[in-house]
């Protein structure tokens, strides 16, 4: 049983996290003003713990991750994963730097989020590829980041101008 919970808590990290940084933005107050709070909080859980797992998951279980994508391991997945953990500590890291720092990691993952949603969904089309790490949550999750970091960052740029 305990092993079926920590499959299931493992195997769910991206709509964990994703979850958790909304949970987060709403109950915390700080700081004040939502969309910031959002933006934040996506991209030290949703993007930097999200993606800090998934590069040591593609780096030290490349079979293992290239079965729930419906890939076969290769090469790839040592590059990947330590591009996810580059991502992974830098998003975090932009949780307690300037918006000038965020807006180049959310201008990044914007950019990497855009290729891998393409890339996967070519997968479906091209090869019927519908594995859950391939075309399920988390491709729904890339696609919600990407759509709302860049809004996100915008409105907090916005307020702060005229504030």
């Amino acid at each position: 049983m305990i092993v079926n919970a920590i499959t299931f808590f493992l195997s769910n990290i991206p709509g964990f996290t994703f979850a958790g940084a909304i949970v987060a933005a709403l109950a915390l107050k700080s700081p004040a003003y939502f969309p910031e709070r959002l933006m934040n909080w996506l991209l030290l859980l949703a993007v930097g713990v999200m993606n800090l797992w998934a590069g040591l998951f593609h780096v030290f279980a490349p079979e293992m991750s290239a079965k729930t994508i419906g890939w076969q391991d290769s090469p790839f997945h040592f590059e990947i994963g330590v591009s996810d953990i580059a991502i992974g500590i830098v998003a975090i890291a932009s949780f307690w730097r300037s918006l000038e720092f965020k807006a180049a990691v959310v201008g990044y993952i914007t950019l990497f989020y855009i290729g891998v949603a393409i890339g996967h969904v070519r997968q479906v089309v091209l090869t019927g590829n519908t594995a859950s790490n391939n075309f399920g949550l988390l491709l729904v999750i890339t696609v919600a980041t990407l759509i709302m970091l860049p809004i996100l960052y915008w409105l907090t740029r916005k307020h702060r101008s005229a504030a």
